[in-house]
């Protein structure tokens, strides 16, 4: 039994642990568990790291006299905070098949090819790989299919990987950022206990000025390349399998232009993506003619491209339900273990850290970019990146009187953005293994993702948008310290 004063909060007035290591020790200990899985055994999946953190905190635990049922209570009601964008991820499988069996994939990359040359192939790259992003809701999908391709077509154009990749990275990662599709985009609010379409509005003094200022670099940099003696052949190649295949009309956008119509209108995301998924259903039987069969399977398991042309068959393969198997099952390992970890006292104990240091503004986003640094660099777990710094913040900033936009906007700038740029995170290791391209060389182009989080730190200098509110005692804060006093 350890010899301290087991966590109870059924008595009145009990504060922090005599002992900050034990209270930290199952995080810790977790982390370095996930740290042999990702350098030792090479492997980048956390769910089963994550599975032996809530074993290890049930230990700790058990070792201070408390239950496992008081623990399962806790994580579960953290697991039904995520439930909405789990479904949404389900619903954004479905959505992914529709669109392309739609012909709405189909078209937008057709058009996108059009715009391609030497000096302006960055910039191209950068918002092909951004609408992607932004209409599927995936930066990983998006950068594994898209930015694949364009792996090669930049080679083929003479330009050095790692500017393409850092281009892909941007443009993939802005719209995974910005996309009411998105996992991280709606898992981050829903840890915070915001709007979505709050959230979404609280990203953009952030990342649309870093996305102007990045393809303004792209631009300045691709001036450099010239369309002497390039050949465009892939390219047209590409275009013309996709205009066998699929047909190609203005008619095939109507889907996106429904979504981002729903998004604009502030419509929920589950409806959102439920009539993205019909629209783009109906206009695939009409118009691609694909039966109505088809069609279910296709929602359910994803499609298969089998044009005969690897790129492109890359490009298409993908989609359904099941395709989101792998992201929901970490979501859901992510928001038990955070759970098992209020439960069981290591937010609070750094929490009371924090409080002695969270005084201003200054101190308040300070610590948020550094907890969700520090989360994700030792960890590695985007989604554990998400969700704790929200947990764990959310009722100070109400305390302090600040909107939780700030908050959920700068773990998605240091979380979501920054992943990508560390080697040993999930971002950064799918990153380098899916384009061949060592992380640290591609990172320095990639300037949406750290232009963002330098901006934030701008606008907290100049006290620029950190929208305030009416302070509040929040009854939640004494529930973190004290999770089950209800």
């Amino acid at each position: 039994m350890i010899k301290n004063k087991p966590y109870d909060p059924e008595v009145k007035g009990y504060r922090a642990s005599s002992n900050f290591l034990l209270d930290i020790a199952p995080l810790v200990l977790t982390a370095m568990i996930l740290m042999v899985q990702f350098f030792v055994f090479k492997d980048f999946t956390p769910h089963i790291p994550l599975a032996c953190g809530i074993l290890i905190t049930a230990v700790f635990m058990a070792a201070r006299g408390r239950s496992w049922e008081g623990m399962e209570s806790r994580f579960l009601r953290v697991i039904r905070v995520g439930l909405p964008a789990i479904i949404i991820l389900m619903g954004v499988g479905m959505l992914v098949g529709a669109w392309i069996i739609a012909g709405t994939v189909p078209t937008i990359l057709y058009y996108g090819f059009d715009i391609f040359s030497p000096s302006s192939f960055l910039v191209s790259v950068c918002i092909i790989c951004a609408v992607i992003s932004i209409a599927t809701g995936t930066s990983w999908g998006t950068i594994g299919t898209v930015g694949l391709a364009m792996m090669g077509i930049g080679t083929g154009l003479g330009l050095p990987p790692e500017l393409t990749g850092g281009a892909i990275v941007s443009g993939a990662f802005f719209g995974d950022k910005m996309s009411p599709l998105s996992d991280t985009t709606n898992l981050t609010p829903a840890s915070a206990g915001i709007d979505l379409w709050d959230h979404i509005k609280g990203l953009l003094p952030t990342t649309l000025p870093a996305t102007i200022i990045a393809l303004g670099l792209y631009a300045w940099i691709g001036a450099g390349y010239s369309s002497d003696s390039v050949d465009m052949s892939s390219i047209q190649q590409m275009q013309q399998t996709l205009a066998d295949n699929y047909t190609i009309s203005l008619w095939t956008l109507l889907p996106a232009v429904v979504v981002v119509g729903a998004a604009v209108m502030k419509f929920p995301a589950i409806p959102t993506v439920l009539i993205g998924v019909f629209v783009a259903s109906v206009i695939a039987f009409f118009l691609q003619g694909v039966g109505v069969h088809d069609i279910f399977v296709v929602l359910q398991d994803g499609f298969v491209s089998e044009t005969g042309i690897e790129v492109v068959d890359q490009l298409l393969t993908k989609g359904g339900v099941m395709s989101m198997t792998w992201v929901v099952t970490l979501t859901i390992f992510a928001l038990a273990f955070v759970g098992s970890l209020e439960h069981y006292g290591t937010l609070k104990a750094i929490m009371v850290k924090l409080n002695k240091i969270i005084k201003t503004r200054f101190g308040l986003v300070g610590s948020t970019y550094g907890v969700v640094l520090g989360v994700g660099t030792i960890i590695g777990d985007v989604y554990t990146t998400l969700v704790l710094p929200g947990r764990l913040l959310k009722d100070k900033y109400q305390q302090m009187g600040f909107k939780r936009t700030t908050l959920t906007r700068s773990i998605e700038d240091c979380g979501t953005l920054l992943s990508p740029l560390i080697p040993w995170n999930m971002g950064g290791s799918f990153v380098a293994a899916t384009l061949g391209a060592a992380t640290l060389t591609y990172a320095p182009y990639a300037f949406v993702c750290w232009i963002s989080p330098l901006i934030g730190l701008v606008w907290l200098v100049l006290n620029k948008f950190i929208p305030r509110e009416e302070p509040k005692k929040v009854e939640a804060m004494e529930n973190l310290l004290h999770p089950d006093a209800r």
